[in-house]
């Protein structure tokens, strides 16, 4: 045994292991300005060599892009902005029936494909009027039929 490896086992730093966390499945869905079949093939081609990729799927008429698999949102659309030289966002449109006011002035959108209005559930800067306060829904629930304790008036 020699002064080099007496000094290494003397030296040494304990190694610690690290536990990789496992990505979860996800669905990322992105808006994205989708021209013509070579943008189509361009945002096929950007994903290829990303691992963990189970499926891309392009709608070009919605401008929309789907990829599902073991990935991250941001790394996705970080990627295919970079590759492609595109602005990339995530989706920001829900259906119409998951909105409670969809024709409201904020969550309804003309460039939104058909069925779908912007999601303002999350974005209190988007659409003020696209939710009711809580004082609206008492007098909106007071004089709804569903109600039985609704004024007898009317």
């Amino acid at each position: 045994m020699g002064i080099a490896d007496y000094l290494g086992e003397c030296c040494s730093v304990p190694r610690i292991n690290r536990v990789k966390r496992h990505k979860q499945f996800q669905t990322v869905e992105m808006k994205m300005r989708i021209d013509c079949e070579g943008c189509e093939r361009k945002i096929k081609k950007a994903l290829e060599g990303m691992k963990d990729i189970d499926t891309v799927d392009v709608q070009p008429k919605q401008h929309k892009v789907t990829v599902t698999g073991y990935v991250e949102p941001i790394k996705v659309m970080r990627r295919i902005s970079y590759k492609t030289g595109k602005k990339v966002e995530p989706w920001p449109y829900v259906p119409y029936d998951m909105v409670a006011h969809p024709y409201a002035p904020g969550a309804y959108d003309k460039r939104a494909p058909a069925g779908y209005v912007r999601n303002v559930e999350y974005d209190p800067r988007a659409a003020p009027l696209a939710r009711a306060s809580s004082l609206e829904q008492r007098y909106t629930g007071a004089f709804s039929d569903e109600n039985p304790n609704a004024c007898v008036v009317m």
